[in-house]
């Protein structure tokens, strides 16, 4: 394991992280109390308590995930695609790293980003609502394994995207509806049956669910499938990514 390479790819992609650090804290802390400006006044008036616990803090496990999810993705995406796009990944390719090692280093550090914003995500709100956190370790555990999972899912988009515009079309088309159906913001328990049957097999169903028994011992879905759901979606991710270098597919062409 080539310890050098990995640490320096994920000094590179953190420099230019830290380098627009205050928009990368300012965003995410707007973000957020207009969310509670608009879910926890707006629609909080109307719903007092979702399963006991109060409607601002019950939406705190979804902002957290749609947060992260998105920005595991974009920041993933655009580290790898911009070196796609200027031609210097080439040089990479063609350096003593092996496969495993860039994607440590380019997922790693989107990962670390992601984590930051999710934690900021997680102060502000607890200066809107009491935020009770039953479980720290599960949910830290859930937290870090979304950030590396969806990370991994931008990489992939990142290599798979051929322009700009590209980069954002799976996130937008895709994950976002995903996110906002997936019980971000209300318990699928309070669907009609029907549609209760239809959002399982929506895969963020599971990484929402398990994230916000972490929180309030509430959970819509059982605890060991949505470790197991995001697990089998890591290793699908990682295998793909194998498949991609294996093959050389939109990287040396």
């Amino acid at each position: 394991m080539n310890l050098t390479a990995i640490a320096s790819i994920y000094r590179f992609e953190m420099a230019r992280f830290f380098r627009t650090l205050v928009q990368g804290f300012v965003s995410p802390v707007i973000s957020t109390s207009l969310y509670f400006v608009v879910f926890g006044a707006a629609i909080g008036s109307r719903i007092d308590q979702v399963e006991g616990v109060s409607y601002g803090a019950f939406i705190v496990p979804g902002l957290i995930m749609l947060s992260v999810i998105t920005q595991a993705i974009s920041n993933a995406s655009f580290g790898i695609y911009f070196p796609k796009f200027i031609g210097t990944i080439y040089e990479l390719l063609s350096a003593p790293v092996n496969f495993l090692e860039i994607v440590i280093g380019y997922v790693g550090a989107a990962a670390t980003k992601a984590l930051f914003i999710g934690l900021v995500i997680l102060g502000t709100a607890s200066l809107f609502v009491d935020v009770t956190i039953l479980h720290p370790g599960a949910m830290l555990a859930f937290l870090v394994l979304t950030c590396i999972s969806f990370a991994l899912m931008g990489f992939i988009i990142g290599i798979w995207a051929s322009n700009f515009e590209q980069l954002q079309l799976v996130p937008l088309l895709v994950v976002t509806p995903l996110i906002f159906l997936g019980g971000a913001f209300y318990s699928i328990s309070m669907l009609p049956p029907a549609w209760q049957t239809v959002a399982l097999f929506n895969p963020v169903v599971y990484l929402i669910s398990g994230f916000r028994w972490s929180f309030y011992g509430l959970a819509d879905v059982p605890v060991g499938v949505s470790l197991l759901a995001i697990a089998a979606f890591t290793a699908l991710c990682l295998a793909f990514i194998w498949w991609i270098f294996r093959t050389g597919w939109r990287i040396r062409s």
